[in-house]
């Protein structure tokens, strides 16, 4: 399965040498079952991984022992990029569900820099705005109510798996516990369950098996504390396509 590149895309138009870029990037795929935990934090690291298919979270333990999930992957995604600036691991990846990578060595990954500096470019937008959805999340946590945090969450993975074909009539598959859901949004059990089930009273969502249906998209974005990041399509700082790197 090929590295879903629709991210960049939403940053700038990819000339085909990029797209081929990016589809050399990384190593063969590896299945990861679900379950498995491929890195753990402080591990020795000399790249990061492309995120090609299923789920993945990236979780730290806090000193109580407590897992603290700080972001749910998906395909397109980039993972273990904050080690860059380490000498080990700063988290844990874990597949949610199934899931693939594919490894990039940071030595091929700095060629970009002299061969595609475009892309290059492109990775660093990404990369800010991962960083804005870790704030916007930080920002939430401590501030919002658990169905405020739960709207703004549903948006985001709703706009996240529309580019992949994943979402149909604002319902798709949402393969996490309760368990999961308080890991990541710092709640207990019983919270998310409660808030889960007064957002179904409310007629904002439905829920069968592992499917959820945003069912009131407009009382969603209401209830949402922050309204969604748009990234800027080609910024006028990007470097143009075909630009020579200058000497010196």
């Amino acid at each position: 399965m090929a590295y879903p590149i629709h991210r960049y895309r939403a940053f700038a138009d990819l000339t085909p040498q990029e797209e081929a870029h990016l589809a050399a990037l990384g190593d063969p795929e590896v299945f990861r079952p679900k379950g498995e935990t491929f890195q753990m934090e402080g591990d020795p690291l000399h790249g990061f991984y492309l995120h090609t298919h299923g789920w993945i979270a990236s979780s730290i333990t806090l000193p109580s022992g407590k897992r603290l999930i700080q972001k749910l992957h998906l395909p397109g995604d980039m993972l273990a990029t904050p080690s860059m600036a380490l000498t080990a691991a700063a988290d844990t990846l874990t597949a949610v569900t199934d899931a693939a990578t594919a490894f990039v060595p940071y030595e091929r990954f700095g060629q970009l820099f002299t061969s595609a500096p475009r892309l290059a470019a492109l990775f660093t937008i990404a990369v800010q705005m991962e960083r804005l959805s870790l704030m916007d999340a930080l920002a939430v946590q401590g501030t919002a109510s658990a169905r405020e945090q739960l709207a703004r969450l549903f948006l985001d993975l709703h706009a996240r798996l529309c580019p992949l074909g994943l979402v149909d009539d604002d319902g798709f598959d949402l393969p996490l516990t309760q368990e999961t859901l308080g890991d990541l949004l710092g709640m207990t059990n019983v919270h998310v369950n409660r808030t889960l089930r007064a957002l179904e009273d409310a007629g904002m969502i439905a829920r069968r098996g592992r499917r959820l249906a945003l069912l009131d998209m407009a009382a969603l974005r209401r209830l949402s504390p922050l309204p969604p990041r748009r990234p800027q399509f080609q910024p006028s700082w990007l470097p143009p396509v075909g630009q020579p790197i200058p000497n010196g």
